[in-house]
Formats: C-alpha cells, sequence, structure tokens
C-alpha cells in the first residue's frame, strides 16, 4: 500500500480514535472496557479498510466493532448483568434511528479529556493515557516517544484505567470548581507532553515531533470548546510561538542550535502571526495565568529579528511576574538568565548558590550549564569548562550533551 494512503488511513482513525470511545463510554459507563474496544476496533480497521476500503460511515462501522469487541469481554455474570442494564436503560431512553445512534457531541472531546486527566492520576500515567485514548496513538508510538520499554506504558494506562474506574468518575463534564480544577490537569498534562516532544528528556533526537504535534492539535480541540478561557488560549499560544522555531533549533547533522545561534529566517511565520495573536487574546481574558505569561515572553523572543535585538528587561519583567505567580526552581533559574542578560554575569552568579540546595536541579544538568555559560561571559574558561562537560555528563538527551561536549571542547581549544 502506497505511504500516502496509509497516512490517510492513520490520520482518519486518529480523529475517530475520541468519537468512538467517548459514544462507547457514554453507552456502557465502562472506561476501562469501552477504551481496550476502541483499541481493538482500531486494530480490525486498520488491517481490513487498506484491503477492502473505507466503509461509507467509518465511525459507525468502529462503534459497532467496538460495540462487539465491549460485548463479548464482559463475560461474567456481574458484568453481563451491568451491560444488560445499561443497554436496557439506554433503548428506554433513546429515540435513535439506526442511521443517527451513533451521533457524537463535540462536547465528548473535552468529557474524555478531563477523564484521561483526572487529578487522581500522576503526570505519566495521565499523559499515556491522554495520547491513547485521545490523541489515537498506540501504546508501541507513546513508547518510542518516551524512549521506555511499551509494557511500561501499558501499565501506567492499565493503572490509569484502573484508578478511573475506582473513582466513579461520571461521564459528563464537571461544572464548578471541579470543573477549574480538572481543566489545570488537562492544561497541565498537554503542556509537558508538548515539552518532551519540543525537548526530549533522553535519546538520540532533539524532537519528538509527533508528540509535540499531538499536544498542539489537541489544544486547539480544547480552545475550540472553550473559545473564551485565557489559560487555554494561553497554552496554545506558548505551544505555536515555541514550535515555530523547530526547525533552526538543529543543523543538518542533527545538533543542537542555541536560540542565540539560530538562523530567524527559518523560524515558522505563520505559527508565529497565529502565536501572536492568542498571546495577545490570552491577556486580555481576564486573570492572568502562568500559560498567558510565558506565551508572553516566547513572543518576545519570536518578535526579535535577530538575537541583540531581544527586548531582555521585559522578558525580566515578565520573568518576575511568574516567579511570584508560579514560584519554583525552573522557572528562577529561568529568570537568572533573564536577570543576568539585563545586569551582567556576575548578577546572575550571584543568584545561583540558592538553588543549589534543591536536589531535583542539582542532579540535572540545567543549573550546570547555566554556570558555565556564566563563567564563560566572565572569561573564567577553565572554570566553564569543567562544568560544561559536568553537565554533559547528567543529561540522557544526546544533542544536549553533544553541545555541551562541543561547547567545553572549544573554549578549551582557546586555553590552550
Amino acid at each position: 500500500m502506497a505511504l500516502a494512503q496509509t497516512t490517510t488511513f492513520e490520520h482518519l482513525l486518529r480523529d475517530l480514535t475520541p468519537q468512538v470511545l467517548a459514544v462507547l463510554v457514554r453507552r456502557y459507563r465502562d472506561f476501562a472496557a469501552a477504551e481496550d474496544a476502541t483499541q481493538e476496533a482500531l486494530i480490525a480497521a486498520a488491517a481490513q479498510w487498506p484491503r477492502d476500503g473505507v466503509p461509507d460511515h467509518p465511525r459507525s462501522w468502529l462503534i459497532r466493532v467496538g460495540q462487539r469487541r465491549l460485548i463479548d469481554s464482559l463475560r461474567s455474570d456481574v458484568s453481563r448483568r451491568r451491560l444488560a442494564e445499561a443497554v436496557a436503560e439506554d433503548a428506554a431512553t433513546s429515540t435513535a434511528t439506526i442511521d443517527d445512534e451513533f451521533v457524537f457531541d463535540p462536547d465528548d472531546t473535552l468529557v474524555l479529556l478531563f477523564m484521561c486527566c483526572h487529578p487522581a492520576l500522576t503526570p505519566g500515567s495521565a499523559i499515556a493515557l491522554t495520547l491513547r485514548a485521545i490523541g489515537g496513538l498506540t501504546s508501541a508510538q507513546i513508547a518510542r516517544a518516551f524512549l521506555v520499554p511499551e509494557l511500561t506504558i501499558v501499565r501506567r494506562i492499565s493503572r490509569a484505567k484502573e484508578r478511573i474506574k475506582l473513582s466513579g468518575v461520571p461521564f459528563a463534564a464537571p461544572d464548578g470548581e471541579e470543573r477549574a480544577a480538572r481543566l489545570q490537569s488537562v492544561l497541565h498534562v498537554l503542556y509537558l507532553a508538548f515539552n518532551e516532544g519540543y525537548t526530549a528528556s533522553s535519546g538520540q533526537d532533539l524532537h519528538r515531533t509527533d508528540l509535540s504535534n499531538e499536544a498542539i492539535r489537541l489544544a486547539r480541540e480544547v480552545r475550540n470548546l472553550l473559545p473564551r478561557d485565557g489559560d487555554v488560549a494561553g497554552l496554545l499560544a506558548l505551544m505555536l510561538l515555541t514550535d515555530a522555531r523547530r526547525a533552526a533549533r538543529t543543523g543538518s547533522g542533527g545538533q543542537l542550535i542555541p536560540l542565540d545561534e539560530q538562523d530567524r529566517t527559518l523560524w515558522n511565520r505563520e505559527q508565529i502571526v497565529e502565536g501572536l495573536a492568542l498571546a495577545d487574546a490570552a491577556l486580555a481574558m481576564g486573570a492572568i495565568g502562568e500559560y498567558q505569561l510565558q506565551a508572553a515572553i516566547a513572543a518576545v523572543h519570536d518578535e526579535a529579528p535577530r538575537a541583540d535585538d531581544t527586548d531582555w528587561p521585559q522578558i525580566l519583567a515578565l520573568y518576575d511576574m511568574l516567579v511570584q505567580l508560579t514560584p519554583g526552581p525552573v522557572t528562577e533559574l529561568n529568570r537568572i538568565v533573564a536577570m543576568a542578560m539585563v545586569n551582567g554575569p556576575h548578577a546572575g552568579l550571584a543568584l545561583l548558590e540558592p538553588l543549589e540546595a534543591d536536589a531535583h536541579l542539582r542532579a540535572s544538568h540545567r543549573i550546570d550549564a547555566v554556570r558555565a555559560h556564566l563563567l564563560e561571559r566572565i572569561g573564567d574558561r577553565p572554570g566553564a569548562v569543567a562544568l560544561f562537560r559536568r553537565a554533559a555528563a547528567k543529561t540522557a538527551s544526546l544533542p544536549e550533551r553533544d553541545y555541551l561536549l562541543r561547547k567545553a571542547a572549544g573554549l578549551r581549544d582557546d586555553v590552550d
């Protein structure tokens, strides 16, 4: 089968995944069983459609296959009784005909996102479940994106479905305080998934494009459903403004190119224009949140035609606000970088010492890399070489490691 046709099937199945799952969950009230049945229906479609052609009503085809798989899987007396009760209740209240019984409500996508991003789930489990249930990615695809064994992802998804089952979460959009709490979980999961795709934490590639693209797609879905929410608009703006630089972040050999050395003509201007408009809209929607502020910072970078034209005082002011709103060592480290760009490297070095107390930050390569850059700027090349090397030894990302080692080697050559 031609590659283009394969890609078309994959996109169609990915788009239909949340629709099929939503119908099955709504009708049979068992998320775990419905999700398993949906996956089996997708496998059946992937095997049959390329051979027999796409049916006239592909969503209904998938739902019917999933429905049969779901019924077949519920074999115990208790499960059969629960299913029979659900079917009877559904039949008693439904006026649907054969043609429209599988009508999909677009709001179901948001409901599914709320379910997959339940606050009771760990971020790792929520990301895995969201990407499979809503994004249509297989367990193998998710495992490749995060560079972990497929069995690890399968276990995460299984535990997540069990937690949802035990929580008794109904298939309905939460309202009031519960909706606000769950929405933040949704956005946080999408934010983490995008970051992992944009800068992979380990492996040979700097980007996991499928992961970042999927996070953007899902953020658009949330934006379509909640067009007046400032946090949603801010997150989508942040993703677009950041992802716009992707083509310029790596050289011909896949090597990392830092922001100040990138060829900005390679940046995606269409994404930047859309992201800037969203960022402005997000700031005008009421209370300012962390995603709006991060989008504003990304906008300042993207609006600068050259690295030397970057408005660092404005970026520092935005980081001052962000640290007050969401304090944390990583945010503070980014603020220190901005501080050093405004007030000089000595000012940045003086602020790094307190962050050494944070065990997670100390164990990562970030603080060593920042200190090395600042030491380079004040002329302490031996100190910078040692820290670039130490930072390289701490990162599991090969492009980041190679970049840090190149920095160390270049400074050492200058010293020698």
